[in-house]
């Protein structure tokens, strides 16, 4: 039986994972499950899943969440180093890693330093510390599987030979497919009026507040990008973004002779987790198969950088490595945040990110320390542009 430790559990990646591993109880355990804030909502998942130990953020949450689980054998811990605990504990054999931001990448990097089999919904991980990432998964032999619907989709469409020898396995593009969000027909000189609570209505995908905003802005795709440079070992003009509004066909592979193989389903997390949950197997996940006959049309643009210009602040962020990923993350997460407290506009988001690049210099990824102390940098750079633009 494979024991599991979800990062992230009240999140919606986290809550898909537990309607999975439910429905296939001879198969897996919870050993340990986390959250942030959510102490109610973990309560819930605690007393359904019975792990050993759970995890929130503070010392206050923990006292909650130790109430209301009083009578059940279930260690409650808070804090950075619990949640590294339980991603490296000798008790799990999986980490699901779902927790949303900088605040993952410690944990994550525990799980793979552990040869853990990793489930990588954090895109944080990758884009802020690629290589330092990928170099602990190989060291210490690690198991990585992309959890995001577009990474998963090439990683089941690429052959069982491209991480022996890419060259020879003759992939010539990979196409990352994104719905484009809410804003793909709206007027680009009405962006500046967007409300958050317009920007976090979907079309497609059910997500937490945070990443529906990078998703509107198409950050969310440009991050994508950065992930599946490291992920996939592919050089920044490989990698192309094409929209695709319905978001049945997940993502796709071009390879030399012509030929594209395609990963489609109905857009639901569950398909991909359960995709890296029983990989190499397969297992029900509830979603429903994917009538092609109800499908009127697949359409496919090439994206408009003046509508999305936070997509090509990601391309730039790649092409000029180091830590600049990590600038580009630390101002995109302060300047959503303050974009849902109201505190700036939707095109504010942007611009916060583009000025921050550019003031603040960036050198290599050498150290875990050495992003951090960047990121810090960008975040309290990104508070000054942030009080100027209020001002």
């Amino acid at each position: 039986m494979q024991r599991i430790t979800i990062l992230g559990a009240t999140g919606s990646i986290g809550a898909s994972t537990l309607d999975v591993l439910a429905r296939h109880p001879d198969r897996y355990s919870v050993y340990a499950l986390s959250a942030h804030g959510r102490v109610e909502e973990l309560a819930d998942a605690c007393r359904r899943f019975k792990p050993a130990r759970a995890v929130v953020g503070s010392a206050d949450a923990a006292g909650r969440l130790a109430q209301l689980l009083a009578g059940l054998d279930i260690q409650v811990d808070h804090g950075e180093q619990a949640l590294c605990e339980i991603a490296s504990s000798p008790d799990t054999d999986t980490v699901m890693a779902a927790i949303v931001g900088a605040a993952g990448l410690a944990p994550t990097l525990a799980a793979a330093r552990a040869g853990k089999k990793v489930l990588l919904a954090n895109k944080e991980a990758l884009v802020m510390s690629g290589q330092l990432f990928m170099d602990a998964v190989r060291e210490h032999r690690a198991t990585l599987l992309p959890i995001d619907s577009e990474h998963n989709a090439i990683f089941q469409s690429l052959p069982a030979s491209y991480a022996r020898d890419p060259q020879a396995a003759g992939v010539a593009r990979i196409l990352l497919t994104a719905s484009g969000g809410p804003f793909l027909q709206r007027a680009v000189e009405t962006l500046e009026a967007v409300t958050p609570e317009e920007a976090c209505k979907h079309p497609n995908w059910v997500m937490g507040r945070k990443i529906s905003v990078d998703s509107a802005t198409m950050m969310n795709k440009g991050l994508e990008v950065i992930e599946a440079h490291w992920l996939f070992g592919a050089a920044p003009e490989l990698i192309e973004v094409v929209i695709h509004p319905q978001s049945v066909i997940h993502s796709m592979v071009s390879y030399t002779d012509g030929s594209v193989l395609a990963q489609l389903g109905n857009p639901d997390m569950r398909t991909p987790i359960a995709h890296a949950l029983a990989f190499p197997e397969r297992i029900a996940s509830g979603v429903p198969q994917l009538d092609l006959t109800e499908m009127a049309a697949l359409q496919f643009h090439r994206p408009d950088f003046e509508r999305f210009p936070c997509l090509a602040l990601a391309f730039e962020a790649l092409r000029a490595g180091g830590t600049a990923p990590s600038l580009l993350n630390a101002a995109n997460e302060v300047a959503v945040q303050s974009f849902l407290d109201r505190e700036i506009g939707f095109r504010d988001i942007d611009r916060v990110i583009a000025q921050v690049m550019e003031a603040v210099p960036h050198g290599p990824a050498s150290s875990i320390e050495a992003v951090l102390a960047q990121d810090a940098r960008a975040r309290a750079a990104a508070r000054s542009v942030i009080a100027r633009l209020r001002a």
